[in-house]
């Protein structure tokens, strides 16, 4: 097989939805990210992978605008990290933010009362192809349960840009194929996707681009058809590049 590269090469775009320069993140003396450089391209799935501890939700969490007190450049749509990017960037986190109190109908509304974009016929369609009750509360549900509600609330955005942490995560095997049909039946044509997972193998078949940070760097980058012509899948190219997770 064709040797691989680290670090070097990653692939630019003319116009490119997010631009990040020599992003760095700490966490006191703890570095997780270190002058990291990478572009997202338009109308895109890109896969993003690594370690537990890796820095992807702290990468995630940058580009919605939930942590601020980081050094570099990051650009969504041309302009820096407000209103506008907010506005249409959707982000769906690995735990739920909803009160434990809420319905899953009151989080439609809310929902739809919060943001411009949001599509509350489609909500209200995914909740019922989800078997979710309406007046179900929160604290009633499953782990599995709140993260089809969390899915929902968020692919029933009409945004540019969907930022995914771990979908997957909550959910067995026999309902992946469904949740995996749901966010690419949802998402707007020209949108473009950042998906958080362990479950490569599961996800693989979806991803234009592979992203995999590590030891506070990008250490690999590229479309999924790269490494394939290089006699690589993604599960194989993890182990090598992450060779002590097991």
């Amino acid at each position: 097989m064709e040797e691989i590269s680290q670090g070097y090469d990653f692939p630019t775009f003319p116009n490119p939805l997010v631009e990040i320069k020599n992003l760095t993140k700490s966490y006191g003396s703890n570095v997780v990210l270190k002058n990291i450089t990478f572009q997202l391209p338009r109308g895109t799935i890109v896969g993003l992978m690594g370690p537990n501890g890796s820095g992807k939700t702290s990468l995630m969490k940058i580009l919605t605008g939930m942590i601020n007190d980081y050094s570099g450049q990051v650009i969504i749509d041309g302009e820096s990290i407000g209103a506008h990017t907010k506005a249409i960037t959707a982000w769906l986190p690995d735990k739920t933010y909803l009160p434990q109190w809420m319905s899953a109908k009151q989080a439609i509304n809310y929902m739809a009362d919060f943001y411009t974009n949001f599509d509350k016929p489609k909500a209200l369609d995914m909740l019922e192809k989800f078997k979710l009750k309406p007046d179900m509360r929160v604290k009633s549900m499953s782990k599995g349960m709140q993260e089809k509600l969390l899915l929902l609330l968020t692919m029933s955005r009409n945004a540019e840009f969907y930022v995914l942490d771990e979908p997957l995560g909550g959910v067995d095997p026999s309902g992946r194929q469904f949740i995996m049909d749901t966010i690419l039946n949802n998402r707007p044509e020209d949108s473009t996707i950042l998906l958080s997972t362990h479950m490569i193998y599961d996800m693989e078949r979806v991803f234009d681009y592979a992203l995999m940070i590590g030891d506070q760097r990008v250490l690999q980058y590229n479309t999924v058809d790269f490494f394939e012509a290089a006699g690589r899948d993604l599960n194989q190219l993890f182990q090598e590049v992450f060779p002590y997770v097991g």
